[in-house]
């Protein structure tokens, strides 16, 4: 079996969260959803949990985070263009998430971040590695 990674989120409305995840480009997976949790596709490999917060208390071993106030962690999307990018975070502005700050150019990649309506928050970015620098500087 191929190594895969399940990222699971606990959310208030889970259509609602469902239909965001949608916007941005995620497909749902009717094998691994019910009306507590959906199976969010992003590849073959990569897939995204949403669970409703007495869901996923079954199964979490501590309290939950407050992540719209508190960040409870990074997740991160890579994407083939800065126009995949702007696309992605125009879908997902439309459908309510919140840009909470300005593009980063770093050169090499260009980053946007977006919040889901739980505060969890998501860098999308676009790297082209052929205008990474080749000389780190001397420290």
């Amino acid at each position: 079996m191929a190594k895969q990674v399940f990222i699971n989120l606990a959310v208030k409305d889970l259509q609602k969260s469902m239909d965001f995840y949608t916007a941005l480009g995620f497909t749902n997976n009717p094998q691994f959803s019910d009306d507590t949790a959906k199976c969010m596709v992003w590849s073959e490999n990569i897939f995204v949990m949403i669970m409703t917060h007495e869901k996923f208390k079954t199964i979490a071993t501590k309290p939950l985070a407050d992540t719209k106030s508190n960040l409870a962690g990074l997740f991160s999307l890579s994407l083939d263009s800065i126009d995949e990018v702007n696309n992605l975070m125009a879908n997902g502005l439309k459908a309510g998430g919140i840009e909470p700050n300005e593009l980063k150019d770093y050169g090499f990649m260009q980053q946007r971040t977006i919040e889901d309506f739980d505060g969890h928050t998501w860098e999308v970015f676009f790297m082209d590695i052929t205008k990474f620098p080749t000389e780190q500087p001397n420290g």
